[in-house]
């Protein structure tokens, strides 16, 4: 598991979670954001999400970048869109830099056998769940080939899991624990989705079962 080690990464606390491969757009105000953004959008650079609650900033953040400023304003707010690559972790706070900052190690995943029966067996079950999902949500059929070249951050992103499970998702260093956790996190889902839509239609029928 190689790690990368970066000495002044840009860093945006917010109250959300990222995730590799997500697409996250940002209004930036704040001066210090804006001289960050600035400088990440002059040296084509990435800078970090860290979720930030009641208990502090999170360790593990997952990197960004730029892939469009789709507004501008002449005292220099902007409004961007971001796509997250890849996780890091906070070594030490940076304090000498006119935005936030720190010394951050990019993290890599443990080596796996993908062709295992329990890795397998989890992939299929978090694509089978999330291919319900998408039906459900948007009448769009996925093809099995894409499916099958989904990971577990690619179906996790275009989901709206909460915070606290996304984060759960970041902090783990496996491929294997990923899609079981986002099978998990899927089937869940459904129901929820199913259980929803059987009480609009309860709701409608006004408790009665029609026939006919």
């Amino acid at each position: 598991m190689d790690e990368e080690r970066v000495e002044d990464f840009p860093i945006f606390p917010l109250g959300l979670v990222a995730l590799p491969s997500e697409l996250v757009p940002l209004h930036i105000f704040e001066e210090r954001y804006r001289t960050m953004i600035a400088e990440c959008l002059d040296n084509e650079r990435e800078f970090g999400i860290v979720w930030t609650d009641e208990d502090g900033a999170h360790a593990t953040g997952c990197a960004m970048e730029v892939t469009e400023v789709t507004e501008r304003s002449e005292d220099g707010r902007m409004n961007i869109l971001t796509r997250g690559t890849r996780p890091f972790r906070v070594v030490e706070e940076r304090h000498d830099l006119p935005y936030p900052a720190a010394v951050i190690e990019f993290l890599g995943d443990a080596e796996i056998d993908q062709a295992s029966d329990d890795f397998t067996e989890a992939h299929a079950e978090a694509c089978e769940a999330y291919a319900d999902l998408v039906e459900q949500a948007t009448d769009k059929q996925l093809e099995p080939e894409e499916l099958a070249a989904k990971s577990a951050y690619e179906m996790a992103a275009t989901v709206e899991f909460g915070a606290e499970a996304k984060q759960g998702l970041l902090d783990l260093r496996s491929e294997a624990k990923r899609i079981k956790l986002v099978a998990q996190l899927l089937r869940a889902t459904v129901k929820r989705l199913e259980f929803v839509e059987r009480a609009q239609v309860r709701a409608a029928s006004n408790g009665r079962v029609r026939f006919g």
